[in-house]
Order: structure tokens, then C-alpha cells, then sequence
């Protein structure tokens, strides 16, 4: 594709800011546009104008309906479609679309989960128009991003409180620019730019394994001779077939005016990674949910399935989205950079010691906001930061905040040149931090990336998270400097007492090592392993006092979320167990048996034609796939039986701590048996599609 192409393609499904402006008159497109960059609602008096225009755009592209579209708490998105048409008198029909229908849709609340806010017999639920966030033309439908919410007005969806967040950060911020003398800042915005990893692997072979298409994961799976140790695949030479899914991936993205930038195969076979450039957090939202159904959708067209699972095969790396978080004015000023003099530029140093004390005093929120049964498996292993919170300063920041901590004046350290030994090639700058790969939460230059998030998760709950614990911080530290006599030299004061009060969070050293688990722990922080650990924390006192207190999640909404959370992961285990165990009754338990009652024919037949004929070989395989199915057949009755069990649990907290102890568990083990079998089960009777031919036969 030409650049001019490209150039033209971009954003050509999109009712965006030049589209508006064409299409609008010029007071209708003025007073969009002021309560776009205010972060105000739209009037329903220019409504029905907007309405318009939008929908004679969208038949132009060949729209049909329309659709609120809204990301309830499934961790999808959601849309009802309707069309255009209305009756006239004459037996026809003309094209039409309100305001109202613009601003507000009613579906039906009752079916998504609520966590107890709505009865199933309450079914009233409302999406409302988010302006902020263009529409857009997908599939001949015009799709509106919306809110979602109940008939008493409670959240129930991902946007809502991220929306609630990013005006509650913003207020603070606005308040600190304004005490250390931005008086021309009117707004601060988060910005996201999240990276998104995927597996592809062949459709036909997905299609043959009940575990990927109903769990997203590989139940059971032994690995192949050759997995990801050499490191060849990262940032390798793409195979036709990937990058051929890639260009088409790229132009729909750019269609849908998703900023998809970065493209490249992933560490492990089979695994590759998109990274759009940044933009403002809900904007981001939206389009990481539009980019993983694209990728979907997109790869359905190359005899392809993505995989969005955080852990779709055990023994190579996860698949984890990366999220790059930070804070902009609208005059053009990047809160978290640091400047040529960091330990003079006073904003930077509040800002980065608002981030330090938000992450440490809330550490247990980042982990809830990562927290699903997939991500579980991923968390502490080679390619994921670990379940314990920390923060990856690097060695200039780190010591230029312990000098202040120690009232001792540090010169700042410049970037430094540095040569690799060539001639020819040319001297390069060394930033003054390197890159952490084993830390939760790590700063990277003017923004921070936080790494344990999930790939199949929307981001909106971790930034929700971000922005009010970052926002609870600035309310603090703006409450010091208003007080203040000289706000400098309380800003070094508050670096000071958050480096003694929170310096604990900083680390810069291996997270995988088991010494860092110990250091932790004597550090005080948290270390809350899998969902059911991290959830219920949702509800403590200081949290529901902090969402509260910021305008963000009411109590019931937390409650809410708390069930819905562990409703859902004890679904998930549900589902996975049913699959493993109708896989190993159908298939597994029959294929060994049949292998088995082959070696025993061939026995059988040597010692036909005569005794000394060796068969030990036969008799060992024999006897170790008779204790495997033994085993595996034994212990997938005992997983039933633990199924109803849990299922039998009342109390959602109590249901996903029986799936975690004791369904999982037996799971493992099962898949142990299965693996071994695998192993050395001839092909010829084995079931499945192996993990050799899943991760390099693409």
C-alpha cells in the first residue's frame, strides 16, 4: 500500500473531527467541539443535528443500523442493532435517526452481569452517548460508543467508572499544574498506549482440540523437541502467512482509525505483538477492544485463529498486554518527563513521587485489576512480571531520589554517548534507565509501563485504578502545597517523606528470583497469588473509602464487582474441568487404551512364534500407560465429583477458593498423566494436534 493510500484509508470508517466539520454547521460543530475538549455533555439541543449528519455519513458507507455499542462487565463488547427504516403511510419507508436515539438506547440489562444490581426480572438498563469517543462504521452499522448503566443509574459496564476516573485525575492535576505555575493548563488527560499480544495458529487445527475452542487454553499438551529456548522467534523474519494477516490487520485498524504502529513476532513460537501509538485513555479503550475483535475477525480470513489467552500453552511464554500510562496537559506538557534536570524540574519529581506512594499504598488494587483465572497461570512465570507488586526506578532516578530523601544536593547524571566498537556505525545516546522486563511496574522514560495486565483483558479496569489511586495522592500533596509557604521547598519535602514512607516498592533488581520473594516479604508488601487471594480486597474499608471518596465506584458498585469477578472465574474453572474431563473420557482414556491393546497384540504375537523373542520394551510402555490411565481415569471421577461440589457453594467467594484448591488442582494432575501418555503414544492414535504441530506448523 502507498503512503498516499494509507493516508486515505486512515480513519475513513470514522465520524471524526474533519468529518464534523464538513458535515455540521459551523455552530453545531463549535459547540461539539467545546464540550468534546471541556469534557462536557453534549446539549440535546444540537442532538437531532449531529443525529443527522451521522446518519446520512453512515448510509453513505454503506450502514444499514445502528447500535449502541458498550463494554459490559463480560470483559467484551456489546451491540444492538437496529436499522434505519420507519414506515411512511404510503407503504414505504424513509430513513431516519434522532437525537434521542443518538443520546440514549434501552437494551436489556437483565442478561449481563450485575453482581447483584439488578434482579433477573429487572430487565430496564441504559447506554448514553460518550462524544469523546468518535463513532464509527463496522460491518454496515453505524456503532455509538456508549455507557452503560442500570435503571437507578449503577455502572455496569468498563467505561463508566474509567470515564468517572479520568475526571477525578484530572481535577487534581489540574490543581497541582496550577500551584507550580501552569496557569494556562485548563485540562490534563491520561494516555494510554497498550501492547497487545496474540497467538495464531491454523483454524483446522483449532477446530480439533475441544480445549482451545471452548477454553481458550490447552488443557493438556506435551511439549514439543523444540519450544522457545533458541530465541529465534523474537523479532524473527515474519512467515508469509503472519504478515500477510498483519498488512490486512493493519488497513482495517486504520480504516477504524486505530493508531496500530508496531508490529512483530513475540518470543514464543507462534506469538507475535501490536502497539498502537498512545492517545487519551477511553479513546485507547475502545480501540484495544476494537483492535482484539479485528484480529480476530481479521484472522478468520487466513484459515488463522487468534488466541487472546494469557496462558494458552504451558511450557512457552503468556501473552500479557503491556500498559503504558501517562499524563498530558492540553498545552502539550508530559507530567512524567523528566526533563534535562529531573531533580530540578519540580513537577516531575511530584508527579513521580505521586505514582511511588499509589502504587505502594495500593498495591492490592493493581493486582484485583489483573486478576482473572487465565492471567493466573501467566503471572511469575519467565515472560510476566510476579503476582508481588513493585516498581523499576532504574539506578539515576533511584539514587537522585535518595539523595533528595537524604537532603543531600545531586548534580544531575546527562545522558551519555556510547559506541559499539564499529566505526561505522554512529555514536548513540544512552538513556539513564535500561529497560526491566521482570518488573510490575516499570518507568520508561516519560511514562510507566505496567506489565502484568492480561491480553485478553480490557484495559479500563487497570486505569481505573491508576488514575484514582494517583488522583487520591494529588488531592493529598496539592492539600500540602496550598498550605505551604514555599511550595519548592515543600515538594522536596514530599519526595522526602514518600521516599521514607513508600521507598519500599522500589526495586530494580530480578522480580523472578526467589531472593526477591523473601526481600518482599520482609518488605511488607502484598503478595497475593491468584484471584481469589487478590478479589475480596476489593471491599476493604480503605478501598471502598477511596472510590468513594473520588466519585469513581459507589459501595454496591464495588460489591458488585467483587461477585461478578468471582462469579466469573469460578465459570471459567467450571468450564475448563467439564472440557478436560470429556476430553479425557472420549478421547485420552480410549486412545491409550487402544494404543495399549496394540503392544499387547504385538506381545502377544511375538511369544506366538517364541518365547525368547524380547518384548520389554512393550511391556514397559504397557505397564506405564496402564498406570497413567489408571490414574488419569481415577482422578477425572474425582474432578466430577469436586465439579459438583463446588457447584453445590452458595457464596461466590467460597465457590472460586473450592475451583482454585481443589478443582485446579486435580486438573494438574490429570494433565500430568495425559502429557506423560502423549509422550509416547504413537501419533497414529493420539487425538489431538500436538503442541509441535499448533506452534510451528503456521
Amino acid at each position: 500500500m502507498e503512503k498516499r493510500d494509507i493516508c486515505e484509508i486512515f480513519g475513513s470508517n470514522v465520524f471524526n473531527d474533519s468529518v464534523m466539520k464538513e458535515r455540521l454547521t459551523d455552530e453545531t460543530y463549535a459547540a461539539i467541539k467545546m464540550a468534546i475538549s471541556e469534557g462536557k455533555g453534549i446539549d440535546r439541543s444540537i442532538a437531532g443535528a449531529v443525529a443527522s449528519a451521522m446518519k446520512e455519513w453512515a448510509i453513505e458507507k454503506g450502514a444499514t443500523h445502528y447500535t449502541h455499542w458498550f463494554q459490559p462487565l463480560t470483559g467484551i463488547t456489546a451491540e444492538k442493532h437496529d436499522s434505519f427504516i420507519a414506515p411512511t403511510d404510503d407503504g414505504h419507508i424513509i430513513m431516519e435517526f434522532s437525537g434521542k436515539e443518538l443520546i440514549k438506547g434501552e437494551p436489556d440489562a437483565s442478561s449481563f452481569p450485575s453482581g447483584g444490581l439488578r434482579a433477573t426480572f429487572e430487565a430496564r438498563g441504559y447506554t448514553a452517548w460518550d462524544p469523546s469517543s468518535y463513532a464509527f462504521v463496522k460491518d454496515n452499522t453505524l456503532c455509538i460508543p456508549t455507557a452503560f448503566c442500570s435503571y437507578c443509574g449503577e455502572a455496569l459496564d468498563q467505561k463508566t467508572p474509567l470515564l468517572r476516573s479520568m475526571e477525578a485525575i484530572e481535577k487534581q492535576a489540574v490543581r497541582i499544574v496550577h500551584l507550580l505555575g501552569f496557569k494556562d493548563v485548563k485540562r490534563v488527560q491520561t494516555t494510554v498506549g497498550p501492547e497487545q499480544e496474540y497467538f495464531l495458529v491454523d483454524k483446522d487445527m483449532y477446530l480439533s482440540r475441544p480445549d482451545l475452542m471452548y477454553c481458550g487454553r490447552t488443557l493438556v499438551g506435551s511439549m514439543p523437541p523444540k519450544g522457545q529456548e533458541m530465541e529465534d522467534h523474537y523479532f524473527g523474519v515474519l512467515k508469509p502467512r503472519v504478515a500477510a494477516f498483519m498488512r490486512e490487520l493493519d488497513e482495517e485498524l486504520w480504516k477504524l482509525g486505530v493508531l496500530a504502529k508496531t508490529e512483530h513476532n513475540e518470543a514464543a513460537p507462534a506469538q507475535h505483538e501490536l502497539a498502537p501509538i498512545f492517545t487519551t485513555t477511553n479513546i485507547a479503550a475502545d480501540h484495544n477492544q476494537l483492535t482484539m475483535e479485528m484480529m480476530k475477525k481479521v484472522a478468520e480470513k487466513h484459515n488463522l485463529v487468534c488466541l487472546l489467552h494469557e496462558k494458552p500453552f504451558d511450557g512457552v511464554n503468556g501473552s500479557g498486554k503491556h500498559n503504558n500510562w501517562s499524563l498530558t496537559t492540553d498545552t502539550g506538557l508530559n507530567l512524567l518527563s523528566p526533563g534535562k534536570k529531573p531533580a530540578e524540574n519540580h513537577l516531575f519529581l511530584l508527579t513521580l513521587a505521586a505514582v511511588i506512594a499509589a502504587v505502594d499504598k495500593h498495591q492490592d488494587l493493581l493486582r484485583i485489576s489483573v486478576a482473572t483465572a487465565g492471567n493466573d497461570h501467566r503471572l511469575g512465570a519467565n515472560e510476566a512480571p510476579p503476582a508481588i507488586l513493585s516498581m523499576f526506578l532504574g539506578e539515576e532516578l533511584t539514587e537522585m531520589l535518595s539523595a533528595i530523601e537524604k537532603g543531600v544536593h545531586r548534580d544531575d547524571a546527562q545522558k551519555t554517548n556510547m559506541t559499539v566498537g564499529a566505526e561505522v556505525i554512529p555514536t548513540i545516546r544512552r538513556d539513564n534507565t535500561d529497560r526491566n522486563r521482570t518488573s510490575p511496574f516499570a518507568f520508561t522514560g516519560n511514562k510507566f509501563e505496567f506489565r502484568m495486565l492480561g491480553s485478553a483483558s480490557s484495559v479500563s479496569d487497570t486505569n481505573v485504578m491508576i488514575n484514582t489511586m494517583v488522583a487520591d495522592v494529588f488531592a493529598e500533596f496539592a492539600d500540602r502545597l496550598e498550605k505551604a509557604d514555599d511550595v519548592k521547598e515543600e515538594i522536596f519535602a514530599i519526595v522526602r517523606d514518600t521516599m521514607r514512607n513508600h521507598g519500599r516498592i522500589i526495586f530494580n533488581g530480578d522480580g523472578y528470583s526467589d531472593e526477591w520473594k523473601k526481600e518482599a516479604e520482609s518488605r511488607g508488601l502484598l503478595n497475593l497469588a491468584s484471584t481469589p487471594d487478590a478479589v475480596p480486597h476489593l471491599a476493604d474499608e480503605k478501598n471502598i473509602k477511596l472510590f468513594s471518596r473520588h466519585k469513581v465506584l459507589s459501595p454496591t458498585e464495588i460489591f458488585s464487582r467483587v461477585e461478578i469477578v468471582l462469579e466469573n472465574y469460578a465459570k471459567v474453572l467450571h468450564i475448563e474441568a467439564l472440557t478436560l474431563i470429556d476430553m479425557m473420557n472420549r478421547a485420552v482414556i480410549p486412545a491409550i487404551t487402544a494404543y495399549n491393546d496394540t503392544l499387547c497384540c504385538a506381545v502377544n504375537s511375538r511369544r506366538a512364534v517364541s518365547n525368547s523373542l524380547d518384548t520389554s520394551v512393550e511391556e514397559e510402555l504397557i505397564a506405564r500407560l496402564t498406570a497413567a490411565n489408571t490414574e488419569i481415569y481415577k482422578l477425572t471421577a474425582e474432578l466430577k465429583n469436586s465439579v459438583k461440589a463446588a457447584e453445590r457453594e452458595a457464596d461466590a467467594t467460597k465457590k472460586a477458593r473450592l475451583y482454585h484448591d481443589e478443582v485446579l488442582k486435580l486438573m494438574t494432575d490429570i494433565r500430568k498423566y495425559a502429557d506423560s501418555a502423549e509422550a509416547v503414544v504413537s501419533n497414529d492414535y493420539w487425538p489431538y494436534p500436538s503442541y509441535g504441530d499448533l506452534l510451528f506448523r503456521v
